[in-house]
């Protein structure tokens, strides 16, 4: 690369990192933003506007005892059972702890008793007004949504231990023998609720009986340290029948209407954790919706999705819901391809993390190791794994060190006036010397992947979730060492993880430019990257960082180990004996050199100056 073409390269890229991080909106601007776009998204009817707990009104005993009760009201059909008074049923098991409502028949709230938020509170995954369940139908000219109707319980609060199994009916009653029931049943231990719905005697009540409309959303609860960061791996998270994975929007409002296929499951993410509802046969409709409300500090998200489910073959409506953590293995204990909700990357980036590093990183758990160390083995395991590329890229570094003298004795005689002339004489000193001017890239390009990989599989590890080490007391989050009013780039606090990080790669980087023997503008290029990593990794989990300080204490070590084996004598030793060698007329020019050559040739056709016409 010539001069004048990596000084522009490398002015791009620093008015490039200069406009993303200094010239960004500022965190009172975007949220302005976000509002504006979230209203923008009601107005389109794209999202419901978010429920107000303000305005929610409680129906218990003493609010109904002074209501005037409307004749005409009990005359309309299931006109009873929108008068009542709210209570509730609980059903437990080992893991979770479940709040019925008879205000809407529904699932009020979850409790995960294994898990605490970050400030060690009860996890509830929602609870109160802004979270619906209901199914809506046509019965005579009115419009219902059991949502807003009173069921009876025909059960008090049930505890399930061991293999042992339990249900509660919630009736909705529209006479003696005609009623809607939703059935819950629970096991002794696991995240499952399985929710079966039933009518009886309704078939000439209720319009289209056949099919049942659910209307689902849910407000999910702030439960890390770091709302931003949940909101960043929050969303809708939906899988077919035929295993085909999708989701809405992590970043901005979204709706989705799939009507083409079949949905099995749906799923309200959060950071770590879940509530999903899943059916066997598939919704057959569905309309799913996520939305941010920035004002409200204690809310991640609001999720909504409107399904059609139909009859099966026993006429119930059966389903499941999951409610618990976003770990891996047990998402994928559960069946119908749960797991797939989490975000392990695109592309090869999602394999590379699926196939390779999960199941080394479940080894390692076994040995009970506190999860600092098991970062450590994973590190060192990984290191081991790429060390022949390692070995291969620091050996073609060395040799063009080696070359660096006669590579300045060229440019000494063609000067630099003449780029394409002293890239021509390059190639040739490379191909009589044997050596490849990108054997030193190409092994760092082949770990990238593996490197970016790991970008995604940290910050979606629940198994870092309030792991401490050393001064880390949360591995999946920021260690913040000092608070700091908001700052451009770098944000609220400083992470220690972090700024370690960003001088173990400074550090990396100066010997490296020792190594491959860069001089001018190329020793300092590689100082930028580590200052944007700085600004852009200063929120992310200190588990992540904590990894690449690791990857590059390893580093350091392994190359102090090859350059013990490397001897730079030999190797100039070798580079002479194979520009003595004679050329060999049957070996071909690799392709990439031989690309290389030609289109140097073809440069230095079009600089030459026209001939003279006789």
């Amino acid at each position: 690369m010539d001069k004048n073409t990596f000084t522009g390269l490398f002015l791009i890229m620093i008015i490039m990192g200069a406009s993303f991080f200094f010239l960004k909106p500022s965190e009172a601007d975007l949220k302005k933003e976000r509002i504006q776009a979230h209203a923008d998204s009601i107005k389109r009817g794209q999202i419901k506007a978010p429920i107000t707990t303000a305005k929610y009104v409680d129906t218990s005993k003493a609010a109904v005892v002074n209501k005037p009760i409307d004749s005409a009201i009990l005359k309309t059909p299931f006109g009873a059972t929108t008068i009542g008074s709210e209570k509730f049923i609980t059903l437990e098991n080992k893991d979770i702890r479940v709040k019925l409502s008879t205000h809407g028949g529904k699932v009020y709230s979850v409790e995960l008793k294994e898990f605490k938020t970050f400030n060690k509170k009860p996890l509830i995954l929602f609870d109160g007004p802004k979270n619906h369940f209901g199914v809506s139908f046509t019965a005579g000219n009115n419009s219902l949504n059991t949502d807003k109707l009173y069921f009876t319980p025909t059960g008090g609060d049930l505890q399930v231990t061991d293999k042992d199994s339990g249900s509660v009916t919630m009736r909705l009653n529209y006479s003696a023998t005609q009623y809607i029931d939703y059935i819950y049943s629970l096991k002794g231990t696991g995240y499952k609720v399985g929710l079966t719905i039933k009518s009886t005697g309704l078939d000439q009540v209720i319009a289209n009986s056949n099919t049942i409309n659910i209307n689902w959303a849910s407000a999910a609860r702030k439960q890390e340290k770091d709302i931003e960061q949940e909101r960043r791996y929050s969303t809708v998270s939906f899988n077919t029948v035929d295993n085909d994975n999708d989701y809405l929007s992590e970043t901005k409002d979204d709706q989705k209407e799939i009507a083409d296929k079949k949905i099995q499951w749906v799923s309200f993410k959060a950071h770590f954790f879940s509530s999903g509802l899943i059916a066997k046969q598939g919704f057959n409709k569905s309309n799913l919706a996520v939305a941010v409300d920035v004002t409200d500090t204690t809310t991640v998200k609001q999720m909504s999705a409107n399904l059609v489910l139909a009859r099966s073959a026993d006429g119930t409506f059966p389903m499941e819901f999951y409610f618990g953590p976003n770990r891996f293995e047990t998402l994928k204990d559960q069946g119908y391809g749960l797991e797939k909700q989490i975000d392990l990357g695109w592309g090869p980036l999602k394999y590379i993390n699926r196939f390779a590093v999960l199941p080394v990183f479940n080894i390692l758990k076994k040995f009970n190791w506190n999860y600092g160390l098991i970062i450590l083995a994973l590190t060192i395991v990984l290191k081991l794994v790429l060390s022949p590329l390692t070995y291969k890229s620091y050996l073609s570094m060395a040799k063009m060190r080696v070359l660096k003298p006669e590579m300045d004795e060229i440019k000494g005689k063609v000067g630099e006036d003449n780029p394409t002339l002293l890239q021509q004489e390059y190639l040739k000193l490379y191909k009589k010397a044997g050596v490849n001017p990108l054997g030193g890239c190409l092994p760092l390009l082949i770990q990238m992947p593996i490197v970016i990989a790991f970008f995604r599989f940290f910050p979606s590890l629940f198994e870092l979730r309030g792991q401490g080490f050393l001064w880390m007391h949360d591995l999946s989050t920021y260690d913040s060492i000092v608070s700091l009013p908001n700052i451009p780039f770098i944000g609220n606090h400083l992470s220690l993880m972090c700024i370690l990080m960003t001088v173990s790669t400074l550090i990396y980087t100066y010997f490296n430019n020792q190594i491959s023997g860069a001089t001018g503008q190329m020793k300092y290029i590689g100082y930028i990257t580590p200052i944007i990593f700085l600004g852009a990794l200063n929120s992310y989990p200190a588990g992540l960082n904590y990894y690449y300080f690791l990857a590059n204490m390893m580093t350091f070590l392994q190359q102090y180990i090859i350059r013990l084996m490397v001897d730079d004598k030999k190797i100039h030793a070798q580079i002479q004996e194979n520009k003595n060698k004679p050329a060999d007329p049957k070996k071909k020019t690799g392709g990439f050199q031989a690309r290389m050559e030609e289109m140097m040739r073809q440069k230095q056709q079009q600089q030459l100056p026209p001939a003279k016409k006789k």
